[in-house]
């Protein structure tokens, strides 16, 4: 199985030292060594950048553990195979536009009998259940709403579609459009708030400390989500299976058992 990590904040913040903790599990503290991708939103644009070598061997990895990219919001993927060769077509997160903006989507886990539903403008460049879960959700999207609906009503529809995609399997999800962070969990996915008074935190996969109160202001907010926890000394909090989780700007929006 493949493991999710995702970054909303309410500022540009450095995700370095939560995708050091991604990136050893790709390979070195865990087996997910089928590829590895992040995208990183700044305003309508999105960088992702994609690599199906293991990521904790990864040359593309070690840059961007030391390059300071700072972003409100960020999806990565370490991938563990199991439907789809091993190839960059089919490493996540994928990205397409809908409504003028760059979506960007990464799955854990199978859906039996996905491939069975029709597409329509979106098309799977790879092979993955994942990706055409992914062109699925975006059909609906556009064929539901031609222009871009309000928040409410999107966070509610996704959430339909998520709970939907439920159904076929393991859907342990992460979707974005650079402004809401939507997240879907079947089985395993947890966050941790980072807000005033801010404190150290030590990774769990490799020796590393950070003290946020010397990195933050007062007025900084954060959520990070993955898989499992990243780090030993902050509290994570399990997202309760069968839930779509929504995250705007490092708050919490809704959390609905769908």
């Amino acid at each position: 199985m493949c493991e999710l990590l995702a970054m909303s904040a309410n500022v540009p913040t450095d995700v370095r030292f939560s995708f050091s903790a991604l990136a050893q599990r790709g390979g070195a503290t865990g087996v997910h060594t089928d590829g590895w991708g992040i995208s990183f939103y700044e305003h309508k644009g999105c960088r992702t950048i994609h690599d199906p070598n293991p990521s904790a061997q990864s040359e593309l990895a070690r840059f961007i553990r030391a390059y300071p990219i700072k972003s409100l919001m960020v999806i990565a993927h370490v991938r563990k195979a199991n439907r789809g060769k091993t190839s960059l077509e089919n490493t996540h997160p994928f990205t397409r536009e809908l409504w003028g903006n760059a979506w960007s989507f990464a799955h854990n886990g199978q859906l039996k009998g996905i491939k069975k539903r029709k597409l329509g403008h979106y098309l799977p460049i790879g092979t993955t259940d994942s990706e055409h879960a992914f062109c699925w959700l975006l059909d609906e999207l556009r064929a539901l709403y031609p222009r871009r609906p309000s928040d409410s009503k999107l966070a509610r529809t996704v959430s339909d579609l998520f709970a939907d995609l439920r159904e076929l399997g393991v859907f342990n999800a992460l979707l974005s459009d650079g402004r809401s962070l939507y997240a879907s969990c079947s089985t395993k996915l947890c966050y941790v708030e980072r807000k005033a008074p801010f404190g150290q935190a030590s990774l769990i996969d490799e020796d590393m400390e950070v003290d946020f109160a010397k990195e933050t202001t007062p007025d900084d907010r954060v959520i990070i989500l993955a898989s499992t926890p990243l780090t030993r000394n902050e509290t994570w909090t399990p997202v309760p299976p069968d839930t779509t989780l929504v995250i705007r700007k490092g708050e919490r929006v809704s959390a609905a058992p769908k």
